[in-house]
């Protein structure tokens, strides 16, 4: 893992901060790449001490030291969390797509207003469900989802423990084109590398610190789709556009007023 390598760049960034102090640091670590065009935000030396900046879109933020080697313990250890965040930004980039997409389509005119359901009332979510016709009931689709996604994730969480593993496990004649880099976070290859992007490693680490700024930005924007969802009872495209026609009026703090007074 990319933490692991680093650990040797962490003691020398430790012993240099005991000389040099958090000023020296920030100025440091703003000579990594991908850090100088965005700078150091909450750093500290603590937290300088561990991020290096060798894992992408790394800033030095961790105000609550939550990556931190020397407070590591049980399954939630510094390089799971790097490893994790990756993946919830590969989700969230797609699900705050998935969730808007077929709202915007059905405005345009693109696919029928009946398909275009918003995101909160095409699930599970009991009253919220808006009573579309699958294929199948609802529920059944839910857990038909579960199944496949528990497959999927059982041989992430495989390939994580022993990185490369799922290029050389049985699967059904296709485990050749899981064959990549050994890297769970990237594991590249035919598949996963469709067009071969990233062809030396500067070209590499950009596209990596623009996947984890664009994943960040997603999950803050899945918090925000709930919480649009839970105040105003319309999907995120409406809202747009309810800001767009009358910012003074429909805005963060009107519905906070609004849900507040009950209105």
């Amino acid at each position: 893992m990319a933490q692991q390598a680093g650990r040797p760049q962490r003691r020398a960034v430790a012993a240099r901060a005991e000389k040099e102090g958090v000023t020296g640091l920030v100025k440091a670590a703003k000579e990594k790449p991908g850090r100088a065009k965005t700078g150091i935000y909450f750093a500290s030396e603590q937290s300088l001490s561990y991020l290096d900046g060798s894992l992408p879109g790394d800033f030095g933020f961790d105000p609550l030291g939550l990556s931190d080697p020397e407070g590591a313990g049980g399954v939630v250890s510094p390089e799971w969390l790097a490893y994790a965040e990756v993946i919830h930004a590969r989700f969230a980039m797609l699900g705050a797509a998935g969730c808007i997409a077929p709202e915007i389509m059905a405005a345009k005119g693109w696919i029928p207003e009946s398909t275009g359901i918003l995101w909160w009332q095409s699930g599970v979510i009991g009253p919220a469900y808006n009573g579309f016709p699958y294929w199948t009931d609802v529920f059944s689709l839910f857990f038909l989802q579960v199944i496949f996604m528990q497959f999927a994730e059982l041989r992430r969480l495989q390939d994580y423990r022993k990185p490369g593993s799922m290029g050389e496990q049985y699967f059904i004649g296709l485990e050749y084109i899981f064959k990549g880099s050994g890297d769970p976070a990237y594991p590249g290859g035919p598949f996963f590398n469709l067009f071969n992007l990233g062809k030396d490693e500067a070209a590499l680490a950009d596209l990596k610190l623009k996947e984890i700024k664009n994943g960040r930005l997603a999950m803050i924007a899945m918090f925000g789709y709930g919480a649009q969802a839970v105040l105003t009872g319309v999907g995120p495209y409406q809202n747009l556009a309810d800001h767009v026609t009358s910012a003074g009026s429909a805005n963060i703090l009107s519905n906070l007023v609004s849900a507040v007074g009950g209105n």
